[in-house]
């Protein structure tokens, strides 16, 4: 299985998996299932931190090489992720969210979440 972590999940399986439910630590802690993080992710704890909307102690590098070092592919954002968002309806105004959502139908993935506002885009999304 493919999988795709949003944002918070990311954070939560590196730093608080207790956070996670036992199915989705499971899932993504399959040697045979393929995990992923976005570079979108990378950018969105970048910028929240710049503006101090973090309230994480680590940086984004940090994040990156946390996440590379369990395993996790990162998955950069091509000029065929950003071409997808002109298509997808407008369930959800985030920008990060809805990069996401293009990746996870563009790869396909399955897209790990806790933002129920993503369900409507596909059934790859996964309410976590």
């Amino acid at each position: 299985m493919v999988l795709l972590l949003d944002t918070h999940v990311l954070l939560w399986a590196l730093d608080k998996p207790d956070r996670l439910p036992e199915e989705v630590r499971r899932n993504i802690e399959t040697p045979d299932n393929e995990v992923y993080f976005s570079a979108v992710s990378i950018w969105e704890i970048a910028i929240k931190t710049s503006l101090g909307r973090a309230n994480f102690p680590y940086s984004p590098e940090q994040i990156a090489q946390a996440a590379q070092e369990t395993g996790f592919i990162e998955l950069p954002v091509t000029s065929s992720h950003a071409a997808k968002i002109i298509g997808l309806p407008l369930y959800h105004h985030d920008p990060f969210d809805r990069l996401l959502i293009a990746q996870t139908l563009l790869m396909p993935a399955r897209l790990l979440t806790a933002d129920s506002a993503l369900t409507p885009y596909s059934e790859l999304v996964w309410l976590i």
